[in-house]
C-alpha cells in the first residue's frame, strides 16, 4: 500500500500542475468581449419555405430584434404594472403594428438595432443565447419577438401557451393574448391565454420578453381545445 501511494502521488502532482498549466494558458487567451461571435448552434437563418410547428407544436421560427437597453434596479419587481408599463412604451414606430423583415433595422434612444429571422433549433428560443452572439447587451434588456402563422383553416376555442423567463406579454393579431409578469423562470405552458380564434390564413403573433440579471428565452405554442398541440400551422417571415 505505502509503494502505491508513493507511486500514486507523484502522479497527481503532476496532472495538478498540466491542470494548472492549461487553465493559464486558457485564461491568458480568452475571446475578448469584442471578438466575433455566433448565434450558433442555438439558431439558424430561416428560409423562405414555410415551417411548421416541432412535434410538441413549438414555435420556431421568429424575426427578433436586437436587445433594447432596459437598465433595471437591482430592487426591480417585474409586477403586472411595471411590465405594462415597460412594454407598452413606444420604443420605435409602428411597434405593434409593423411587420418587419430580416435586416431593417429601427432607432431607439439613438441606436440602431436590426432584425434577425432566425429558427430556434430547440423548442424554447434562447433570447441570451441570441443577444450574446450578436455581441449586444444580455442583461437589463428587452426583446421584441414577431412570427406570422399561416392557418390552413379557422381554428376557434384555441389558445395560446407560454412560457418566459423573465416576465413578457404576448399579442395575437393586435390582441393581448396573455402575459406573465414577476421574475420567473421558463416553464412549458406557464400560462395560458383564454380562448381566441386563429383566422384562416394570415395571423401576426407579437411578443415582448424583459430580463433582468438572469437568463432569457421563451417558448410558446397554441393548443386546441381539448389542451393538443395545433401542429397543422406554418410560419413564414416575410
Amino acid at each position: 500500500m505505502k509503494m502505491l501511494h508513493k507511486i500514486l502521488m507523484p502522479g497527481m502532482g503532476i496532472l495538478a500542475v498540466l491542470t494548472f498549466q492549461i487553465f493559464f494558458t486558457l485564461s491568458n487567451h480568452a475571446v475578448p468581449d469584442d471578438a466575433p461571435r455566433s448565434t450558433a448552434p442555438y439558431f439558424t437563418p430561416a428560409t423562405s419555405s414555410p415551417k411548421a410547428p416541432d412535434q410538441d407544436g413549438f414555435l420556431q421560427r421568429w424575426l427578433l430584434l436586437e436587445p433594447i437597453n432596459k437598465p433595471n434596479r437591482t430592487n426591480t419587481v417585474f409586477t403586472d404594472t411595471y411590465v405594462r408599463n415597460a412594454m407598452n412604451t413606444e420604443y420605435f414606430p409602428g411597434q405593434f403594428t409593423v411587420i418587419p423583415r430580416n435586416g431593417a433595422t429601427v432607432k431607439v434612444a439613438g441606436q440602431e438595432l436590426a432584425w434577425h429571422a432566425l429558427d430556434s433549433t430547440n423548442f424554447n428560443v434562447k433570447l441570451f443565447r441570441f443577444a450574446y452572439g450578436l455581441n449586444k447587451p444580455t442583461y437589463g434588456v428587452l426583446f421584441w419577438a414577431v412570427t406570422i402563422v399561416d392557418s390552413p383553416r379557422e381554428i376557434k376555442n384555441a389558445r395560446l401557451a407560454a412560457g418566459s423567463n423573465s416576465a413578457s406579454m404576448w399579442w395575437l393579431n393586435g390582441k393581448e393574448a396573455v402575459g406573465l409578469f414577476g421574475d420567473r423562470r421558463m416553464v412549458m405552458d406557464d400560462c395560458v391565454s383564454k380562448r381566441l380564434t386563429l383566422n384562416k390564413g394570415r395571423n401576426v403573433l407579437r411578443g415582448a420578453v424583459i430580463n433582468g440579471p438572469g437568463l432569457s428565452d421563451f417558448c410558446v405554442r397554441f393548443i386546441d381545445e381539448n389542451g393538443e398541440p395545433i401542429k397543422d400551422i406554418t410560419l413564414t417571415v416575410h
